[in-house]
């Protein structure tokens, strides 16, 4: 499989996580789990395949989508399509980074996966035919940049006090979580109606995801592992509470995601349902 990234320039990199492009990607399997990071995503197939999300009960599917989709911020997990050759573009948001760019409410596509057209309109078909029309990775993520700085809306951007808090949450322990709250200089409203408008998530939500994000990435590629250490180290002091948390957020309780190998997974936030 091929699989490039790009660096962008600072002025797009304080809002952009990461730009990728894969192709010729071959699964195992033929659905996938994906849980919740926070971020923003705008997703181009690039190889003609219709995808689908699927209920994740029944895993019958019910949704499709084509040539472009936006993946707002989830707070549950989602079943997806996985296809054989496939080729595919990606713009992955940080998560308070897609407002200045898609200058849409967050909160309007929370928990949705829409099409890209409904927010953007038939500019953001072009760029994916030009994307598409592209002989290289290289260029594609020219057309991707150009794209992006001539969408970033500067009087848009999140406020620092924002950024500052959200990163004060990655970097933070969780019993630490009151304490933050507190020290944001506005009212507790006031940060709520913030995440909701630039986010998408309230900041308790996007606190949580953080802290199981940090607890895939401890059991990431370890052979040995023990869950009552690291329940401890990210802040839980009740051990049904973990397990619960870790089920909501991946489908899975600890033990099963261990017996089925997920956490020696290449990509640390999905899982095959179907091998």
């Amino acid at each position: 499989m091929i699989f490039e990234t790009h660096q962008l320039p600072e002025q797009l990199s304080t809002y952009v996580e990461s730009v990728f492009h894969f192709k010729n990607f071959i699964p195992d399997h033929s659905i996938e789990r994906v849980v919740p990071t926070g971020h923003i995503f705008i997703i181009f197939e690039l190889d003609g395949f219709v995808r689908n999300t699927f209920d994740n009960d029944t895993l019958k599917p019910n949704a499709t989508f084509k040539k472009v989709w936006i993946s707002g911020a989830h707070k549950n997990y989602i079943s997806i399509s996985a296809h054989e050759n496939s080729e595919m573009f990606v713009i992955q948001f940080k998560p308070y980074g897609a407002f200045p760019f898609l200058q849409t409410p967050m909160e309007k596509i929370a928990e949705q996966v829409v099409d890209a057209k409904e927010v953007l309109g038939d500019e953001i078909l072009d760029l994916r035919d030009s994307i598409l029309a592209a002989t290289s990775s290289n260029d594609k993520f020219e057309k991707a940049e150009k794209w992006l700085l001539s969408r970033l809306t500067v009087d848009k951007t999140p406020p620092q006090v924002l950024i500052d808090f959200y990163e004060e949450l990655q970097k933070a322990p969780a019993a630490n979580y009151p304490l933050i709250v507190e020290n944001y200089p506005n009212t507790q409203k006031h940060l709520i109606d913030q995440f909701k408008k630039y986010i998408g998530l309230t900041p308790k939500v996007s606190q949580r995801i953080l802290r199981f994000n940090e607890i895939l990435g401890k059991v990431h590629k370890k052979e040995m592992i023990s869950w009552a250490q690291i329940a401890y180290q990210c802040g839980f002091t009740d051990q049904s509470y973990f397990i619960k948390e870790f089920k909501l957020f991946s489908g899975f309780n600890p033990e099963e995601f261990i017996d089925q190998d997920f956490n020696q997974e290449d990509a640390p936030n999905f899982f095959p349902l179907d091998r």
